[in-house]
């Protein structure tokens, strides 16, 4: 296979399969697929203008604007892969938890959980009805992206759900919600698989509208001991990922991760994103190399010199050694305040270093 290129047949048409979905699946691939968490928002100018005339969740479930916004960044940038404009708690609102977006404060959520009997009375979930406007975007993107780009679709893992559930918004040490995990242990495990049913026909509703890979994001997972991780947690994640769509390539990404990178790369996903706070090729090597790897710049060097930044991308790139299976990325999201400049020379970077 030259270059990596996996030909397939889709009625009777060969095509060039894409170096992000090739390189998911550690294959060669003619350059390092790049891409960046939350490239489809806040640094865009483009982005503050439509965020200037609607609000966040409205702009969320308007699917003709958030497919606008979805492409603005592969338009400009070229990135191997787009990933959908959406948020990861958008499966709570159906739940009855009241979710919304302050300016400035992030979301918030009126009804936390914060006793069993919340538990017990959690909705069923009927995703094709309550979240359909994510599908229609998904279906938007594809066509806008005419095959020449990948499309990420995305949820936020049950952990971190049950987290922004608990809390009712953001938190520095999640004090609700490991008391709730410490204190109500059988409570603690019905709220995990009603969050794994809900998150897996969530995810599947995206692969059925389109989407040719999906993401799950564990953002707080890293706040966790590792027997917490092990005896509380890992069991759904395996459960979750045992239920997708595996006809497209599976990610799973969490922050603050190195002290249970094998416990996270044994919960079953294709790919496994790595942050900042380890070198590439250790994580690689404790992730076990039967598994393709995303990441890891700090996203505060998009912030430092050019010079600086293309000399951190090399030395990833070396720590790679070429290996098939390798996604650059950021550690986590890009800010807001990061200059278009350094982004278009970051993903220009890894295509140029990179290119076979």
């Amino acid at each position: 296979m030259g270059l990596g290129a996996v030909f397939l047949s889709i009625s009777g048409v060969s095509h060039v399969e894409l170096p992000f979905i090739a390189a998911c699946r550690r294959e060669a691939v003619p350059h390092t697929p790049v891409w960046l968490m939350r490239q489809a928002g806040r640094y865009l100018p483009e982005y503050r203008a439509i965020r200037e005339k609607m609000g966040f969740l409205d702009l969320c479930k308007t699917p003709e604007i958030a497919t606008e916004v979805t492409v603005q960044p592969i338009e400009r940038f070229g990135m191997d892969a787009a990933i959908l404009f959406a948020d990861i708690l958008l499966p709570l609102e159906p739940l009855g938890l009241g979710l919304s977006f302050e300016k400035g404060d992030g979301p918030a959520l009126a009804r936390p959980i914060r006793d069993v009997a919340h538990v017990h009375q959690l909705p069923e979930v009927d995703v094709e009805d309550s979240l359909s406007f994510v599908f229609d975007t998904v279906r938007g993107v594809r066509e806008r992206l005419g095959g020449k780009t990948a499309l990420i679709g995305f949820a936020g893992a049950p952990f971190t759900l049950a987290s922004y559930a608990i809390e009712g918004g953001g938190s520095r040490n999640y004090l609700e919600t490991k008391r709730f995990m410490y204190s109500e242990p059988e409570a603690w495990e019905e709220l995990m698989r009603k969050l794994v049913k809900v998150t897996v026909d969530y995810l599947n509703g995206q692969v059925a509208a389109g989407a040719q890979a999906i993401q799950v994001f564990d953002s707080w997972v890293g706040h966790l001991a590792p027997e917490d991780y092990e005896k509380a947690i890992l069991p759904h994640m395996r459960d979750l990922f045992s239920r997708l769509d595996r006809s497209v390539p599976t990610i799973y990404f969490g922050t603050g991760t190195p002290g249970i990178l094998e416990l996270i790369a044994s919960a079953g996903s294709d790919v496994v994103g790595v942050d900042w706070r380890i070198r590439m090729d250790e994580a690689w090597r404790r992730i076990g190399h039967d598994r393709a790897v995303q990441g890891n710049l700090d996203p505060l060097l998009l912030f430092a010199p050019l010079d600086t930044l293309r000399a951190r991308v090399k030395q990833i790139l070396d720590e790679t050694e070429g290996r098939p299976g390798h996604i650059m990325n950021l550690g986590h999201g890009i800010l807001p305040q990061t200059p278009i400049d350094a982004v278009r020379c970051f993903v220009d970077t890894v295509h140029e270093l990179s290119a076979r």
